[in-house]
């Protein structure tokens, strides 16, 4: 007997999560969802780099399912920005410290981290390192201390602002600050809200990638309600997409009409080569740049990139 496949749309819990989405006309939306639609718009920018944004473009990588893809997408964004002409920051978030370790930073010991930025009031500049090889790419690394601060920054004044304050008092300028959160909706994430004006969602291309959207935008609207009225859900991209399966294809069909041009164009396919780069410490932009995974982060990265001509 053939099976009806699993229409994602037929689940009344996801469409809650989708309809839960106030629509609202975003910067992302009022561009092509192509980056050919800014061809010409960086004046003078020479081939092969990309044009700079007027003012710090800071992103907040967030979902709180584990497994989506955010770390990847943080490191490699990152490294395909630096490689055309972007000065970077990625600030490691998550207590697992796989970011840092994907860029070959140091961050076990007494290295210091951003446990001790959000805790200790450790300047920023005491923690950022250049990334090997990578110039214009810096990490701001996590270690495991970064676990206890949760619990921690619950009885600290201002706890939300904590990541904005070190942000605000780092006199360092980049052209794009990465914040990889952990899969969770605590107190990091929320400062990674709070310290953002952008916010990227990498969804995986499965059913249950779904499942707990709605509690993150729901999250994200209070955030916005009371914290940070300026934080825009301007990116949403798809992840571990496999063209092989109707699930995947059925997926991104959902949210990108629900979502519209907030949805990059680019999909990220499964890949072995973006799960090997971190064991190298590095990224697939550099570990392997033929690979499918790197050419479509590069392509997600350009897109990204050419937004900013409009914002």
């Amino acid at each position: 007997m053939t099976q009806t496949p699993l229409n994602p749309g037929d689940s009344p819990l996801v469409r809650e999560a989708l309809s839960s989405v106030v629509s609202r006309e975003t910067s992302a939306q009022k561009t092509a969802a192509s980056p050919g639609a800014a061809t010409g718009a960086a004046a003078g920018v020479r081939d092969g780099d990309w044009p700079r944004p007027a003012k710090t473009r800071i992103f907040t990588v967030a979902n709180q399912k584990g497994g989506v893809g955010k770390t990847t997408t943080s490191v490699n964004l990152a490294a395909a920005l630096s490689m055309h002409g972007q000065r970077v920051l990625v600030v490691d978030l998550d207590p697992q410290g796989n970011a840092s370790t994907a860029l070959a930073v140091e961050h076990r010991g007494d290295v210091p981290d951003m446990y001790k930025v959000l805790v200790e009031d450790l300047p920023l500049a005491e923690v950022v390192k250049e990334v090997p090889d990578m110039p214009g790419l810096y990490c701001a690394p996590a270690t495991i201390d970064l676990a206890g601060a949760e619990i921690e920054l619950v009885s600290m004044v201002a706890r939300e602002a904590r990541l904005q304050r070190a942000l605000t008092a780092y006199d360092v300028t980049f052209d794009y600050i990465l914040i990889d959160c952990p899969p969770s909706l605590g107190l990091l994430t929320v400062n990674a809200l709070m310290a953002a004006n952008e916010l990227l969602i990498p969804i995986q291309c499965e059913y249950y990638a779904l499942e707990g959207l709605g509690q993150l935008l729901r999250n994200v609207d209070l955030v916005r309600a009371h914290l940070n009225p300026t934080l825009d859900l301007s990116t949403i991209l798809m992840t571990m997409y496999d063209g092989r399966t109707r699930l995947a294809s059925q997926v991104a069909e959902e949210v990108r009409s629900h979502f519209g041009a907030t949805v990059l164009s680019t999909l990220i396919p499964r890949s072995v080569r973006v799960s090997e780069a971190p064991s190298y410490g590095q990224s697939v932009m550099t570990y392997d740049p033929g690979s499918s995974g790197a050419m479509a982060y590069m392509d997600a990265a350009r897109e990204i990139a050419y937004r900013a001509v409009t914002v």
